[in-house]
């Protein structure tokens, strides 16, 4: 079983930044495709960023591409989204996951484990 714990969320001007953080336990992820999702209040949680288990495969929602950066650690079990140029339509609950499959996926009933998420908002 793998447990995913988020961080890093917050309160942020709009232009500004936020770094979140997924850390995995229960067993290494390293093998596993991770992803990040998001959902706004009053709507349906969307997909945001996802990479392979190498990092060497990424996409992203073209509502983020350029100001979002996905990575991980595999050493550390973690995965991270860097999220610069932040947007009022941002603000959302930031949900990462994790598929028992090395690569990425922007579909959301492929991960078979999900954090609680962490809040994001994103004043204008």
């Amino acid at each position: 079983q793998v447990q995913l714990v988020e961080s890093g969320g917050g309160l942020v001007q709009a232009g500004g930044s936020l770094r979140l953080s997924c850390a995995a336990s229960g067993r290494t992820v390293i093998t596993y495709g991770l992803g990040w999702f998001r959902q706004a209040p009053g709507k349906e949680r969307e997909f945001v960023s996802t990479i392979s288990w190498s990092g060497g495969s990424i996409y992203y929602a073209d509502s983020v591409k350029g100001r979002f950066t996905i990575s991980r650690d595999n050493a550390k079990n973690t995965v991270y989204l860097q999220m610069n140029s932040l947007k009022p339509e941002d603000t959302g609950v930031y949900y990462c996951a994790a598929r028992r499959s090395a690569g990425p996926d922007t579909r959301e009933n492929v991960y078979d484990y999900w954090g609680q998420g962490t809040q994001v908002t994103v004043s204008s």
